[in-house]
């Protein structure tokens, strides 16, 4: 009877004792954090710098931080003069460029400048199914699809929705172009 009495009595303390404890609940709330915070970057919502004489003067040149919406990704609900994170198909980088041509329209690939006339080397092309056509704000700097071509839509990682001026301050980019209505 006395061995029955132990043995229950041992199991009884084991089962009153919490399960491993504070640091086994500290380490699964960490851990969901972390899951969360991953999913939330890759998924959502993102800040990262951008840096470069590309997109003068939307940014400076040292570089700002930018927020960036995940939910873009892809070309998704991008429209012509919003800010794009792409994959530079040409390197293993990311850019940030303005989205000038989607499937369907017409573009030209020269860069006309104002203080020298056409050369004849300009040419209109349609921007091809699946693809977009990207360019620097800073014309003469940049680096985009005058070069490398139309830019698939597979390798756009998000719109720029906002720049980042310090931890609490922001402020939100709309896209500068707006759509005429028609008189009919």
């Amino acid at each position: 009877m006395f061995g029955r009495l132990r043995s229950l009595s041992s199991r009884l303390s084991t089962l009153s004792r919490p399960y491993l404890g504070r640091p086994f609940r500290t380490f699964l709330a960490a851990a969901k954090f972390i899951c969360f915070a991953h999913l939330f970057t890759k998924y959502a919502i993102t800040a990262s710098p951008g840096q470069g004489p590309s997109m003068l003067p939307t940014f400076e040149v040292i570089g700002e931080w930018i927020l960036v919406s995940k939910f873009h990704r892809l070309g998704r609900n991008v429209s012509v003069g919003d800010l794009v994170v792409y994959e530079i198909p040409i390197n293993d980088g990311l850019g940030i460029k303005r989205v000038l041509g989607l499937p369907g329209d017409y573009v030209m690939t020269g860069t006309p400048h104002h203080d020298r006339p056409a050369t004849g080397h300009e040419r209109m092309i349609q921007v091809p199914p699946g693809h977009c056509w990207l360019v620097g704000d800073n014309l003469p700097a940049s680096r985009d699809s005058r070069i490398f071509g139309p830019v698939p839509l597979a390798l756009v990682r998000g719109k720029v929705i906002a720049k980042i001026h310090s931890p609490f301050s922001y402020s939100w980019l709309e896209n500068p172009l707006k759509k005429v209505v028609g008189k009919e």
